[in-house]
């Protein structure tokens, strides 16, 4: 009869434990949940381009004057010094010839004078001539010395010009455009040829403004669609600071210092830039609590348990926040309704769909 007291005990001790797990059980609240998947801060990028050359220059004459003579084509690859156009150069070789002319009477009026003065300087030491016949011919002989230098000068000038009248290519180039033909009387400085150097190649590129960043800081190599399996190292030279009002993209250029001969001025390239070496973790806006002390995420241990963490934004998106300290490679996160949670409570996790 002494038992059945204790049995009842035990019994209804049983039953409180089990409706305790029970509530226990039922308390666990569900939270919709995220793994953390860490990444390349930049993915890698492709941009199309163009080979174009480092410097496109307009060519012209330094004189006016009549086109004789067009000794190249477009298209045509040209060696420095080599003869492009002439004028004709029939004017300038008179000219020439009356400067040699001028010269020559300026140096017979120099040594003229020159002797006059040895003449009168040894009729003063002799005292046959007064100190104002000689300070007057030295003036005389360094007028004359001054036309000289100035009739040889003038023989330079004319024989400069006449050396003008050809014109020669400064390095090796491709002639891209012609645009005078012989007959034409052409001005000084008009462009009469276009050319572009062979020496320094690069490829052209338009970055749209999501990849302004990017084209600053990443590292980039081009590679060729006429000669696949080979690439480049490019070298950011040149990024546009303004938007092509049409496309509202960047114009960017890229040096490609080991391009060879193959590389051909107008091929089609492709401008690969790197990605970034830096691990960022990639989490839903709504995973990001800020309470004013800083942007933390609600980390789920494997029992359940929520605990609070501090992380680093690096950059908002439109959907997504891109965390780069405080998270790891499998963390599990609480990726909705974080506002609503707190430290050391008991979830059960639900997967995020896609995560």
């Amino acid at each position: 009869m002494k038992l059945a007291p204790v049995l009842f005990l035990a019994l209804a001790l049983g039953g409180s434990a089990a409706q305790a797990a029970e509530g226990q059980t039922e308390a666990a609240k569900p939270v919709l949940v995220m793994t953390v998947r860490l990444q390349p801060s930049s993915p890698e990028h492709r941009l199309p381009g163009v080979i174009r050359a480092r410097t496109e220059s307009d060519l012209g004459f330094r004189i006016a004057g009549k086109v004789i003579r067009r000794l190249v084509d477009a298209g045509q690859v040209v060696d420095p010094g080599q003869a492009l156009a002439e004028l004709d150069p029939t004017d300038l070789r008179l000219q020439l010839q009356q400067a040699e002319a001028e010269l020559q009477a300026a140096r017979t009026a120099r040594d003229s004078a020159v002797n006059e003065l040895s003449r009168v300087s040894s009729l003063r030491q002799g005292g046959w001539s007064t100190s104002a016949d000689l300070d007057k011919q030295k003036a005389i002989a360094d007028e004359a010395q001054s036309r000289f230098d100035r009739a040889a000068r003038a023989v330079a000038l004319a024989q400069n010009a006449l050396t003008y009248t050809t014109l020669r290519a400064d390095a090796p180039e491709v002639i891209t455009a012609t645009l005078a033909e012989p007959g034409q009387v052409v001005a000084a400085g008009q462009t009469v040829m276009r050319a572009a150097r062979l020496d320094q190649k690069e490829i052209a590129v338009a970055v749209p403004e999501s990849l302004l960043e990017e084209t600053r800081d990443d590292k980039a190599r081009a590679t060729l669609w006429a000669i696949p399996g080979k690439s480049y190292e490019a070298a950011l030279r040149q990024l546009s600071p303004n938007a092509d009002p049409a496309t509202r993209t960047y114009l960017a250029r890229y040096s490609l210092a080991d391009a060879g001969p193959e590389v051909i001025l107008g091929m089609t390239a492709t401008l690969i830039l790197a990605q970034r070496p830096e691990l960022v973790a990639p989490v839903p806006l709504t995973a990001i609590l800020d309470e004013g002390q800083g942007p933390t995420v609600w980390i789920v241990n494997r029992d359940g348990i929520l605990s609070q963490r501090p992380v680093h934004i690096e950059r908002y998106g439109q959907h997504e926040a891109i965390v780069d300290h405080g998270l790891e490679d499998g963390d599990v996160i609480v990726a909705v309704g974080v506002q609503k949670l707190e430290a050391g409570a008991h979830v059960r996790a639900v997967a995020k769909l896609g995560s």
